[in-house]
This record gives C-alpha cells, structure tokens and sequence, in this order.
C-alpha cells in the first residue's frame, strides 16, 4: 500500500481523523486570512472554508457521507457552542432587562418579516409548494429550521442549505449595511443580525462588539422559538 499513492489515499479518505484535520486546518486558515484583513465581511472564514471544502471533495471524488464521518465532531459542538451564549447574556443582563420592550416587539416584526417575505417572493417566483415550505424556516438556526422542515413534509436538506446562505449572506452584509444606515447601538445592530442570520451571523455579531453578539445571541434563541410556532402557521395561510 505505501508503494502505490492511490492506494494510500483510498485507506487515508475512510479515516474520519482525515476529514476532520481537513474541516480544522481550511477554517483556520480562512479565518487567519479574515483576522489580516481586519475581519472584512467578505473574508468570512465560514463562506470561504465552504466553498474551498467543496472543491477539495470534488478533486477527490469524496462523498458527503464519507466527509461528515469525520466533520460530526465538529457539528457536535454547535450543541455547546449554543449554549455558551447564555455567559455574555448574563454579563450584559442589566442591558438586556433595559431594552426588553424594544426586543421583543422588534422579534415580532422580524420574525413575520422573515417568513413572509420569503413565501411571498418564492411563490411570486413560481416554485413549488414543498420548495417554499423548505425555504420558510431558512432564517432560524439549521438544527430548529430543519425540524420544522420536517414537520411540515418538506425538503430539510434544502432548507439546511437555505439556512446556510441566509447566515453568510447576513454576516457579511450587516456591517456595511448598519453602517450605511448610520444605526450606532450595538443592542440593535446584534439583535437584527440575530434574528436574520441566527448562528452564523451571531459569530460576525460578536466579531465587532461583545454587547452586539449578546443581543444576537438572544435574537437567534427567541427567534427559533417564535418561528417554530409562525412557520406552521404561514404554511397554512400563506402557501397556496
């Protein structure tokens, strides 16, 4: 086996330590490459190590499957990630309480803004009911968005990839956009990205501001909640 490349290779790509080393090292240096260039929103480390992991699994003809064998390891760890949002929530607590009025009629707005305004445009567009069923959950975190795909008999592998594009679309967005629209408080910059871009916005939120990422962090946990319950409902009313 060690005579023959191929063969190596073929005994190296079942290892799931291979595909995790892989998923490891190309973050870390899209990421290193996002901290140089002062963590512009276009050098993402979350866009970038996606597209460069995709073309690595085309050139090597590895599947999804075999892929995931190692990079679970990684996606265990959003569970607890997740959670260890709940430590700048407690810091920036007294913020919190103070603008919870503001939060919580905000998350109204942005959750029904989020869900309608896709159905509508996917429905405008013509696509297919189980098309704008997958893509109504896109803007709540991948683990609640595809549960509620599923609820609803529609597709949770489109909705995993909606889910995604939405957060790097969000996450690199943002920034200039709440520059643009000279929106200064972090309470409000963190909590729309929150509730637009769930996860990955929420990693761009406490990038630029710990007060931003925690406000962020409660948007995506609030707004997981409350699309849950609005999504079924839309389903309903909304798609013909």
């Amino acid at each position: 086996m060690s005579g023959n490349p191929f063969s190596l290779w073929v005994y190296l790509s079942q290892s799931p330590l291979l595909w995790l080393t892989v998923t490891l090292l190309v973050y870390a240096c899209a990421d290193a490459v996002s901290l140089a260039t002062h963590r512009n929103p276009f050098a993402n480390p979350v866009l970038h190590s996606m597209w460069i992991i995709g073309v690595f699994l085309m050139l090597t003809g590895a599947s999804y499957t075999t892929y995931f064998g190692g990079a679970q390891f990684v996606h265990f760890l959003l569970g607890p990630a997740t959670v260890a949002l709940a430590v700048p929530l407690y810091e920036n607590r007294k913020v919190v309480i103070s603008a919870i009025l503001p939060m919580l009629a905000a998350l109204a707005v942005g959750s029904a803004t989020a869900v309608i305004s896709i159905v509508w445009l996917a429905q405008a567009a013509g696509l297919p009911r189980d098309v704008v069923l997958s893509l109504a959950p896109k803007s709540v975190t991948a683990g609640v968005a595809m549960g509620i795909s599923e609820s609803l008999h529609a597709d949770p592998s489109l909705t995993a990839v909606a889910v995604v594009l939405t957060g790097v679309m969000g996450a690199i967005v943002v920034t200039p956009l709440m520059n643009r629209a000279g929106i200064a408080d972090f309470r409000a910059r963190g909590f729309a990205v929150g509730i637009a871009a769930h996860g990955i916005g929420t990693a761009r939120a406490f990038q630029v501001d710990a007060v931003a990422g925690a406000f962020a962090g409660i948007a995506m946990s609030l707004n997981a909640l409350v699309t849950s319950l609005l999504v079924p409902l839309a389903a309903t009313l909304l798609v013909r």
